[in-house]
């Protein structure tokens, strides 16, 4: 029902230290899904779907935040889940990548693991949708914010066909992103969700413009002294 990426960036900040970010970015031909699927903390990003198990993303998350290992946590959630065969689950850390497309998702289905992001989708016109989103990730302008380069990376995927399912006329997308970077205060436009909509990239996409935008226009207002 489903195709997301999650990614992991180090950067310089702006007190000068470098910093890990992780973003996770999806979209789909049903509402809410950003209720269900996008989880993310400063220490990873992991993304559940296909049949969701919305508690594979709450726990892949909390033993990130635990210490363990992106491969070693998702692993163990699915080796515990009876359903796995019919769940996706991916995600990455400070160290890996993971991801996982069990046997009975049903198709188009697949995934794909890059240096430092993983993109995997089900339901999707193709193999060409989850290929198209990883490029545009990997071939974006690293100057550019991170989350509009998420959006950028599911439009390519969407321009590839995107979720078979032309018939389902609401779908939903969401965008999450965290970083080790302590920032007062947080900024609110890195969690963002379109519900419902017709056309929730270009709504997302424009709802991250504007809530960036009114994130700086804030802080020049109340910070800036």
């Amino acid at each position: 029902m489903t195709f997301s990426i999650c990614v992991r960036e180090e950067y310089t900040g702006e007190d000068g230290d470098t910093h890990d970010r992780f973003g996770v970015a999806v979209t789909t031909r049903l509402p809410g899904v950003g209720t269900l699927c996008p989880f993310a903390s400063e220490n990873g990003a992991v993304a559940t779907q296909s049949f969701t198990n919305v508690e594979l993303g709450r726990k892949g998350i909390d033993y990130l935040d635990d210490g363990l290992a992106v491969e070693d946590a998702l692993r163990a959630l699915l080796n515990a889940d009876e359903g796995r065969e019919q769940r996706q689950l991916h995600g990455v850390d400070g160290d890996g990548t993971f991801a996982f497309s069990g046997d009975d998702c049903h198709g188009w289905y697949g995934h794909v693991e890059g240096k430092n992001y993983t993109v995997a989708g089900n339901l999707l016109t193709g193999e060409s949708v989850v290929d198209a989103t990883a490029a545009a990730y990997e071939e974006g302008d690293e100057d550019e914010p991170v989350g509009k380069r998420l959006v950028d990376a599911l439009e390519a995927g969407y321009a590839e066909g995107g979720d078979k399912r032309e018939d389902l006329e609401i779908q939903s997308a969401a965008l999450r992103v965290e970083t080790t970077e302590e920032r007062a205060p947080d900024p609110y436009y890195h969690d963002l969700r379109v519900d419902a909509s017709r056309t929730p990239l270009a709504d997302l996409r424009e709802t991250y413009a504007a809530a960036r935008a009114g994130y700086e226009a804030a802080i020049e207002k109340y910070h800036g002294e």
